[in-house]
């Protein structure tokens, strides 16, 4: 874990990032990191699971393309696809990110350069962090594109909720009971 000055230079450094239109700037496990924009698959993709869970998401969330979420026990502040999260925790925090605890879902759309940092360092930060859920879209998995539901996180690991390959309904529990019918997800 960074110590509090270290953490407020790296979180200074990400903001202050100046990075191309449509990239994205990240601090995973230390190291600011640039990802270049998303692919046209990877942004229909994101519109999809968006419309599917404004049908079902409370009327005090809000879902946010480019949320920061911190989780600085593993010196991390990740932007995921998709997040979930209350509106009074963005309007109650300064600046550009929210713990990452109070975002569920988080959505993660894996893109060639970054579908092993989305997989594994990530995926370990959001359950370090406590992310009651998190929908994991691997269209570079090693056997082909998978959809992940994880939960229930305990340490560094969450549980496997519900899992399939592209094309399957991925369930989301309750508050969303949402069945996401990823039948329509075009291939990266």
């Amino acid at each position: 874990m960074a110590s509090g000055h270290e953490w407020d230079g790296l979180v200074r450094i990400w903001e202050e990032t100046d990075a191309p239109e449509g990239c994205t700037v990240e601090i995973i496990e230390g190291i600011v990191a640039v990802a270049p924009p998303s692919s046209n698959a990877h942004n229909d993709i994101a519109d999809l699971v968006h419309r599917s869970l404004y049908e079902v998401i409370p009327e005090n969330r809000g879902i946010y393309q480019t949320l920061g979420t911190a989780v600085p026990s593993r010196i991390g502040l990740y932007n995921p696809d998709l997040a979930v999260a209350p509106r009074q925790v963005l309007r109650a925090e300064p600046g550009h990110h929210i713990p990452a605890a109070a975002a569920e879902p988080v959505v993660e759309i894996t893109s060639k350069s970054n579908a092993a940092n989305d997989r594994i360092k990530k995926a370990a930060g959001y359950a370090q962090a406590g992310v009651p859920l998190c929908l994991l879209i691997d269209g570079w998995a090693p056997g082909g594109p998978t959809i992940t539901l994880y939960g229930e996180p305990h340490r560094n690991v969450c549980r496997v909720l519900d899992a399939g390959r592209s094309g399957d309904r991925i369930q989301l529990p309750e508050p969303f009971g949402l069945a996401l019918d990823t039948g329509e997800f075009p291939d990266d």
